[in-house]
């Protein structure tokens, strides 16, 4: 996968405003906020799942939350069109401040457009970067955030989840997450998921 100057200086400026989240995770021992935590699992995930992933794709994943915490669920009604809603407004304000240092960087606007594309998830299933950027999301959310989230739901509802989750998916992203190490119970319910 290619680097230059000008990505590793995003990233650099990517992981410094997500370290102001408030929210704290520790993994392996350490803590991270959590959003840089996100940040650098999505790279990870990029990496391993689609190692020619363009530069756009790359800046794209890094930045897919940027300081996704300035903008809290519950201050949008708790229902499904609040919901929908809050997740609009988060693209918009994820392209807004990823525009802003892929400027000062000196990215050019072609760049700027293509990640701002890719945020706003715009030509699911059509368009085979913001595919691939769909593919990582859920194979990130399935890797590192599934397990936990399921203490909070009943199984009907995480079937569903699932469902939805996997609709999401290419092929190769579907291929991709049933290779991934989900402990017993995660696996159990994707089984029920994908048979219901």
């Amino acid at each position: 996968m290619v680097t230059s100057d000008k990505l590793e200086k995003a990233f650099e400026l990517f992981d410094k405003a997500n370290k102001q989240d408030p929210n704290k995770e520790i993994y392996n021992g350490k803590s991270y906020a959590k959003e840089v935590l996100y940040a650098i699992r999505m790279s990870n995930k990029l990496i391993e799942f689609a190692p020619d992933a363009s530069e756009a794709l790359q800046l794209t994943a890094r930045c897919q939350h940027i300081c996704r915490w300035e903008i809290a669920r519950d201050s949008y009604e708790m229902n499904r069109a609040g919901y929908l809603k809050w997740r609009q407004d988060l693209k918009k304000f994820h392209a807004k401040k990823a525009s802003e240092i892929l400027q000062e960087v000196g990215y050019d606007q072609e760049t700027i457009d293509t990640v701002v594309f890719l945020l706003e998830k715009k030509q699911l299933k059509k368009n085979e970067e913001t595919q691939t950027l769909e593919d990582v999301i859920c194979l990130v959310f399935l890797e590192f955030y599934f397990e936990p989230f399921a203490k909070k739901y009943t199984e009907e509802k995480l079937i569903d989840i699932l469902q939805k989750t996997w609709r999401k998916m290419s092929e190769k992203g579907q291929q991709a997450a049933l290779k991934l190490p989900l402990p017993e119970s995660s696996l159990a319910l994707v089984g029920k998921a994908l048979n219901g």
